[in-house]
């Protein structure tokens, strides 16, 4: 059993991709969106959304397939995408 779980694991990238933090006042309150890589058990990417320092929103993508090249622009996009969806849906709030 050991040993399967063991073969199931990915290596870590040798160069590991950077996540990013933005942060942004809505009213009196901090909005934080923080996207990170994790290496174990299978690569994935975990973007969590903050407000007032409470988790409100977890999402996540599986990367087990991707290659180590692409790791860094996927967060990159990843997180942006977070960002605007998030950013649209404020917008939207405030129009009504």
């Amino acid at each position: 059993m050991q040993k399967e779980r063991e073969a199931k694991l990915m290596a870590d990238p040798a160069n590991p991709p950077m996540g990013r933090l933005d942060a942004f006042d809505v009213g009196s309150k901090k909005l934080t969106i923080q996207t990170e890589f994790f290496p174990r058990p299978e690569w994935h990417v975990e973007t969590k959304v903050y407000l007032a320092g409470a988790v409100k929103k977890v999402y996540t993508a599986d990367l087990s397939s991707m290659p180590e090249a692409d790791l860094q622009k996927f967060v990159n996009e990843f997180h942006q995408t977070k960002m605007d969806e998030i950013a649209a849906g404020l917008r939207n709030k405030s129009a009504q």
